[in-house]
């Protein structure tokens, strides 16, 4: 079987060898100061990594970074990017704050102050007050919190919609053009066509606005759910109707080059707990998923995602209730997060598409031996029976040690071939 083969069989619960996934999504990619680490590892061509997702400075996996790897999937994702600019060249060099000089677009326009902080403007718009912060100390972006003064009555749903319209003849020639690229991929396909994130906190600050209006603090808007929910209903079932009609431009055009659509990175759990009850979800998101997934399950064969980080076992009977086929990115350290519950629980209702190695301790700090031996544990608690797509619980971040990621993927290869 060729890797879409495996990731299908996967998807389906049945036996057999376990996909891996790096780069298919925003959410199970690599820091770009990683990839260009791997690269050198493999001795493949150098040169500047590309920047596709600002945001978190993921970098971009190539075929042959793929092939070396032994990755089965490729994601394919949208024009704009989380500030607002567009991922269309002429791509230039930039220098990070760690010395890495990778490669970006006109629209990544930064600013660094003398003592090394990055500051990066919405749509490359060097005019208005710019809505990302790196530290010097960092390797990522931080939103910056832009809200207007609230004025209860004047508040108008539909400045939160800002950001979330209809595709434009632009993004459907980009659409168009992926479709082509990727019409024989002897890969899955993992469709990102954004725009469907209910309540997603990354999304809230409006870090790709000029000038942000509505509620934009990410405290204020958790508070909302409860203070204001005529609000937030009203910003999602607009948000929802838009969502609907790209979904119908996207699928007519991608049709069945898709194999797994990446819905909503919406968070709910923190690390030992979740950031709204069952009740709350249950009544506020679940119609509008259930929806949205029953558009997707009725037209296509594609397989839905939902990625949220944290202790969301009680709310995974209503993620399942809303139609999500597949759970990311696992965060076994997280309370009640247990695997061997979550693949006895779960397991015949949801694919799970991650947590094979703690990113906040076990890869980063670890030792090979103790990556390996997590690994090969999370593989056959997750991968019996099927279900189950290989990742790290979210993106791999900067300064994971080589050795150590070499040795997550040969625990992985060993596995699958019997060892």
């Amino acid at each position: 079987m060729n890797a879409k083969a495996v990731v299908r069989q996967a998807l389906a619960h049945r036996a057999g060898r376990i996909p891996v996934d790096f780069g298919g999504t925003t959410v199970s990619g690599i820091h770009i100061s990683v990839v260009e680490a791997l690269r050198r590892h493999y001795g493949l061509p150098a040169g500047p990594v590309r920047v596709y997702e600002p945001y978190q400075m993921l970098g971009e996996i190539t075929d042959d970074l793929r092939d070396a790897m032994g990755i089965d999937t490729v994601g394919v994702l949208p024009r704009g990017t989380m500030f607002g600019y567009m991922t269309e060249g002429p791509w230039r060099e930039w220098r990070s704050p760690w010395g890495q000089v990778v490669l970006v677009p006109p629209g990544f326009q930064t600013r660094t102050e003398a003592n090394g902080d990055v500051y990066i403007y919405p749509a490359g718009d060097t005019g208005v007050p710019p809505s990302g912060h790196m530290p010097a100390t960092s390797y990522f972006f931080d939103a910056i919190i832009r809200q207007e003064p609230i004025d209860e009555e004047k508040l108008n749903p539909a400045d939160n919609l800002e950001e979330y319209g209809l595709l434009t003849a632009a993004d459907l020639v980009h659409w168009q053009q992926r479709a082509a690229a990727l019409r024989d991929c002897p890969r899955a396909v993992v469709g990102n066509m954004g725009g469907m994130g209910l309540g997603d906190i990354a999304r809230v600050p409006g870090t790709s606005l000029r000038r942000p209006k509505g509620i934009r603090d990410t405290g204020e808007w958790y508070m909302s759910i409860v203070a204001r929910p005529d609000y937030v209903r009203a910003v999602f079932d607009r948000q929802y109707d838009i969502a609907l009609q790209n979904l119908a431009r996207f699928h007519a055009l991608m049709g069945d080059v898709v194999d797994v659509l990446y819905i909503c990175g919406a968070d709910f759990g923190t690390q030992s707990s979740q950031f709204c009850s069952v009740k709350t979800f249950d009544e506020l998101y679940l119609p509008y998923y259930r929806r949205l997934n029953d558009w997707v399950h009725r037209h296509t064969a594609w397989k839905t995602i939902k990625h949220s980080c944290g202790a969301i076992d009680p709310l995974l009977p209503s993620l399942i209730k809303a139609g999500f086929d597949i759970i990311n990115p696992v965060q076994c350290s997280a309370a009640g997060m247990d695997p061997a519950h979550l693949k006895a629980t779960y397991g015949r209702d949801l694919v799970f598409w991650g947590g094979g190695v703690d990113t906040q301790r076990t890869l980063p700090f670890g030792t090979p031996a103790e990556v390996r031996a997590e690994v090969l544990n999370r593989l056959r608690i997750f991968g019996r029976d099927g279900g189950y797509v290989f990742n790290a619980i979210h993106n791999i971040q900067a300064r994971t040690p080589t050795a150590n990621f070499l040795a997550m993927l040969e625990a992985v290869h060993t596995f699958n071939a019997g060892g």
